[in-house]
């Protein structure tokens, strides 16, 4: 299976607001990459949501799948999703709660 990238860019947060990194509508197999090296500890650290939103139909609402939190700095700066199927409708977002508003790099690939 061959991979490609279906779209990236850099998302630098502001605290509070959940910035959509990208909304791919076509049909395949996804998944997000994040670097997270800007990430810091301390007393107030950093907090980030990364979240997953899908459709079960194409002419369903879109749902939360999946929410996952990292805090502080990270040992392992890079981050993945685990790979999501969609036939039509796969959403990527993130979150800063907590911290200083942080640059971050990011990719989604897909299987060709």
């Amino acid at each position: 299976m061959a991979l490609s990238e279906n779209t990236n860019g850099s998302q630098t947060c502001t605290i509070g607001t959940e910035h959509t990194l990208a909304t791919v509508t076509s049909a395949n197999v996804f998944q997000l990459s994040l670097d997270l090296n800007a990430m810091v500890g301390g007393t107030t650290p950093d907090i980030l949501e990364i979240r997953e939103y899908m459709k079960a139909r194409s002419s369903d609402s879109e749902r939360l799948l999946k929410v996952t939190t990292v805090v502080g700095a990270q040992v392992e700066i890079g981050y993945q999703t685990v790979p999501r199927i969609s036939p039509h409708h796969y959403k990527v977002t993130i979150k800063q709660t907590q911290g200083t508003g942080r640059a971050v790099p990011w990719s989604i690939y897909q299987a060709q």
